[in-house]
């Protein structure tokens, strides 16, 4: 390749992917430039993606690869960076589409206020969070495609994940933010708090690219007039807010606000993905696994059983389908490393459906165990006409109201967009609270379905911790909690999850580094590893604790 190329490279990923890529980006090396532009050339619908012409990457079409990676969200982009880094032969399956096309208005991901195929997985109704504004119904018609949003639905639970190569980094709100040491201590104290900290969490936070909202800059800007506003009603109260950090670009956030650039965290975008701005997975990790030639990334395929077979290896069966759901392709590969990082409910019902179909008998009861929501809940304040939050919100949060210290009820309430369009006056909260509550994932072979047995009582506890924050705020600054959101005239939203954790618990149903109980060779790097809880956004920890687990495999098991 010539010396130029790297040059050739940085305008073509600008070219396809816009300006929310740049080489001034933070650690954006070679590698990664050679990464983004494969995954921005791939011909769009693209079975596979990898980087001819450095090293022999995977080959697909072997019956064999010494290393799988089951899903590309935080935990599986980990696995496959370090896994490509020390020269392994690695194929990545991810179950959504890789995002490179293009739609009808020219960008990869639809509206928020005009979904269309792109939004729903193989859903004929948009599913989010709100199910009404002012009473009227949000959900509405979209075509059955294969979207970047999916909604699993259990008992009294719907669990929020993200499809596409990038996982859940391409539908979350950007906040990327290590738990406090002392929370970290008591919900994970077993894990040697001393070598995240001085290790783990700082090399996750580089390689995603977190960064911090310009102070003087968030004080004087529309688009965090709402947050400032909610910060004020904390304050009154006697209440203390947080910075968090984001991996949406704070520069490029700037230059949309004076209209320098396309408009993607000021235009609604969150739920059906950002088109510019946000550095998720598949510009950070995944680019940068891809870069080093020994990493393949099969889009649009599903892992659907899971064998042993006599030496040793894991046999895979994959079903490839495409974006209207077709089934065009079923085949096996073995491996002889496989690592589970499809997300917490992905890798659970893999883990479950091995167990309980006999594929592999040896796996511990502990599977499934340990299943929580983060302390989720969800509720929007309608605040006193004098205290507009203003007409442009930016969907991505900078702040949190920060009462993780209170001795019986502690509580991390992200303040949150509530973007219409017009001013509406709300300031909305994401709450995470520590309430203990816990259940159990379980595979029925009979209807071949995950269940989940988590019932609607149990998110009493935390509208009571989030309400012992909330009532004093809603009091003192004559605020209304808003009840056309959900069902039932209801204030607070419990029925929807977007921080599943648990299931594979580290010291429970795995070792200490992600090692499945009862099979070499077989780990979990992904967020089902964490106790129910992290006592703020998951996605920094889930990050950092596949480093780990990355780190001692690569050193013990892989040498």
């Amino acid at each position: 390749m010539s010396a130029r190329a790297p040059a050739d490279l940085r305008f073509s990923v600008r070219r396809r992917y816009g300006p929310g890529v740049s080489p001034h980006s933070p650690t954006i090396t070679r590698r990664r430039l050679l990464g983004q532009a494969a995954l921005a050339t791939a011909t769009a619908g693209a079975a596979s993606v990898t980087l001819p012409g450095l090293a022999r990457a995977a080959d697909p079409t072997l019956e064999y690869v010494p290393a799988i990676v089951v899903g590309s969200g935080f935990g599986g982009s980990v696995a496959a960076l370090r896994l490509g880094q020390a020269g392994v032969q690695t194929l990545v399956l991810e179950m959504g589409r890789l995002w490179n096309s293009k739609g009808w208005d020219g960008k990869r991901f639809c509206p928020t206020l005009l979904p269309d195929e792109r939004a729903m997985w193989f859903s004929g109704r948009t599913k989010v969070p709100l199910d009404s504004f002012l009473w009227v119904p949000a959900d509405i018609p979209v075509p059955r495609r294969a979207g970047i949003l999916d909604r699993l639905q259990y008992r009294d639970m719907g669990v929020y994940v993200g499809r596409g190569v990038g996982g859940g980094s391409l539908i979350h709100g950007g906040v990327s933010e290590a738990p406090r040491r002392v929370d970290f201590e008591r919900f994970l104290p077993q894990i040697d708090a001393e070598e995240m900290y001085g290790r783990f969490f700082p090399l996750a936070s580089r390689t995603l690219g977190v960064n911090q909202v310009p102070r003087e800059w968030f004080e004087r800007t529309q688009v965090h007039q709402y947050s400032r506003v909610g910060r004020a009603t904390a304050a009154r109260a006697g209440f203390k807010t947080s910075f968090v950090g984001s991996v949406y670009d704070y520069e490029y956030l700037q230059r949309e606000t004076m209209g320098q650039v396309p408009r993607s965290a000021t235009a609604q975008e969150i739920y059906y993905g950002s088109n510019y701005g946000k550095r998720s997975l598949d510009r950070t990790y995944l680019s940068d696994a891809l870069g080093t030639g020994n990493v393949t990334i099969n889009a649009l395929s599903e892992v659907t059983r899971i064998q042993q077979q006599r030496d040793g290896t894991y046999l895979l069966d994959v079903k490839q389908i495409n974006t209207r759901g077709t089934v065009v392709r079923r085949r096996q590969i073995a491996c002889k490393h496989l690592f589970l990082g499809a997300g917490t409910m992905g890798t659970n019902e893999l883990l479950l459906r091995a167990r309980e179909t006999g594929d592999l008998p040896d796996l511990s009861e502990q599977i499934g165990r340990g299943w929580g929501n983060n302390g989720n809940v969800s509720v929007s304040c309608l605040n006193q006409t004098n205290r507009p939050t203003g007409l442009a919100q930016t969907t991505m949060p900078a702040i949190g109201i920060d009462n993780r210290d209170d001795p019986r009820y502690p509580v991390f309430a992200e303040i949150a967009a509530q973007p219409t369009g017009f001013e509406n006056f709300t300031t909305s909260y994401l709450g995470v609270t520590n309430t203990g509550e816990r259940a159990t994932l379980t595979y029925d072979r009979v209807t071949a379905r995950m269940d989940l047995d988590w019932n609607r009582s149990q998110a009493d506890p935390a509208i009571h911790a989030l309400r012992n924050t909330l009532d004093p705020i809603v009091d003192k600054s004559k605020m209304i909690y808003r009840t056309d959101l959900y069902k039932g005239n209801r204030a607070f939203g419990v029925r929807s999850c977007w921080h599943p954790l648990g299931g594979c618990v580290l010291g429970e149903a795995t070792d200490l580094y992600g090692r499945v109980d009862g099979y070499r060779n077989l780990y979990v790097t992904d967020g089902a590893l964490v106790p129910g809880f992290a006592s703020v956004n998951p996605t920094m920890l889930i990050t950092a604790l596949a480093e780990r687990v990355m780190d001692r495999v690569l050193q013990e098991d892989l040498r």
